[in-house]
């Protein structure tokens, strides 16, 4: 085993990138697996190395810092934060690890039509309005709630780019977003119209493909609501985390279920063709859990030390709570907010008349004293709180 020498590193520091990076590692997982990219599926490995070393500085660093039991007490929470991320960055590995080994994948599952978010490959075009601006200027993510994960240049890749980077012609651009978010950045990049991969036509497969897209959905959700939880202490958002690590189970087992029937059905030499949904279900479900680990301080009643709410307002993807007063956002829809009024934020949770309604669909309308727990960009943040001044 490689000994790995222990360097003084900043908690909160470390706490950010390990946040950063676990969500990252998600995102390119899947888009490895729909895109069949190895490039993206090895970036992914890397930041499992990666999650593991600073889990290690981060644990000596914890330990170092608490000097008395009242500090112990709360670190103790930081250490089960710290180590819900590294396993959330493993299971995106193991998605990844799909694309790296040529599992098998039906086709069906690339053209995911009813998952919440489209991935898209596109290439800048040469007379591209986005080309030569850097992704700063362009607010992809803040107008249109598109996230750009990667950026394959000639041989050269920048992953998580950052505002300062630039879209150039020739460019292969990897993103994620709303649909119709992305058909207008596709639009713009490419100078063509964006068209959504073709859907199946087995029924049977259909199911089957529509049980790993709620599994994503579920995943992603549970990783974003555990962080609100323990940012926020609420048990209510904790409860919700728990309902979903139970569901993720239900479905991995629904999944098993069908790829022995369909196994049974057309014969045994169809069964590679569906090994990687198994992996693919198994690490979505070990992300749920992981989160579920994240949300648990809330039960055990652990007081995070303030070094994890910093961690989450430096962090590229900040999660924020507001309260909905009379003239903010009232009578806008959820659909609205997240697709319309530009911010780039997107609703995790509302809380209204003492009950949480977590992922609420587009249609519901906004009413005055609702909280809402959104995610998105710090800019995407800063532009929705001047919109409700």
């Amino acid at each position: 085993m490689r000994e790995i020498e222990y360097r003084p590193q900043n908690i909160r520091e470390t706490l950010v990138e390990l946040k950063d990076s676990s969500e990252l590692a998600v995102d390119l997982a899947y888009s490895a697996v729909l895109f069949d990219s190895p490039e993206l599926a090895r970036e992914v490995v890397d930041l499992e190395s990666r999650a593991s070393f600073l889990q290690y500085h981060a644990r000596i660093a914890l330990m170092l810092a608490a000097k008395n039991t009242t500090d112990a007490e709360r670190l103790v929470g930081i250490f089960q934060v710290v180590d819900g991320a590294v396993v959330v960055t493993q299971a995106a590995a193991d998605i990844a690890r799909v694309a790296l080994h040529e599992l098998g994948i039906p086709p069906a599952f690339r053209a995911q039509p009813d998952a919440h978010e489209r991935f898209v490959r596109a290439r800048v075009a040469g007379d591209s309005p986005l080309a030569g601006k850097t992704l700063q200027d362009l607010e992809l993510d803040v107008d249109e709630g598109v996230r750009v994960i990667a950026v394959r240049r000639d041989t050269e890749w920048v992953f998580a780019p950052d505002g300062g980077d630039q879209l150039l012609a020739g460019d292969v651009v990897f993103a994620r977003g709303p649909t119709t978010g992305i058909e207008e950045a596709y639009a713009d990049m490419t100078g063509e119209a964006y068209e959504p991969p073709e859907t199946w036509t087995d029924a049977d497969v259909e199911r089957a493909i529509e049980t790993i897209i709620e599994l994503k959905n579920v995943s992603e959700l549970a990783i974003g609501l555990a962080y609100g939880a323990a940012l926020y202490d609420s048990d209510g958002m904790a409860g919700e985390v728990r309902v979903l690590e139970r569901r993720a189970t239900e479905l991995r087992e629904e999944l098993e279920r069908w790829v022995v029937a369909a196994v049974e059905r057309s014969g045994a030499a169809d069964g590679d063709s569906l090994r990687g949904l198994f992996h693919i279900a198994v690490a979505a479900e070990v992300i749920c859990a992981a989160a579920l680990d994240v949300a648990e301080v809330v039960f055990r009643e652990v007081e995070l030390h303030p070094v994890f709410a910093q961690a989450i307002a430096e962090s590229k993807e900040v999660i924020t709570s507001l309260e909905v007063d009379e003239d903010g956002l009232v009578g806008e829809t959820i659909g609205a907010l997240e697709h319309e009024v530009e911010t780039g934020m997107t609703v995790l949770a509302l809380h209204r008349d003492d009950d949480w309604t977590y992922a609420p669909d587009d249609g519901t309308t906004i009413r005055a004293g609702d909280r809402l727990v959104l995610k998105g960009t710090q800019r995407g943040e800063r532009r929705l709180r001047r919109l409700l001044e």
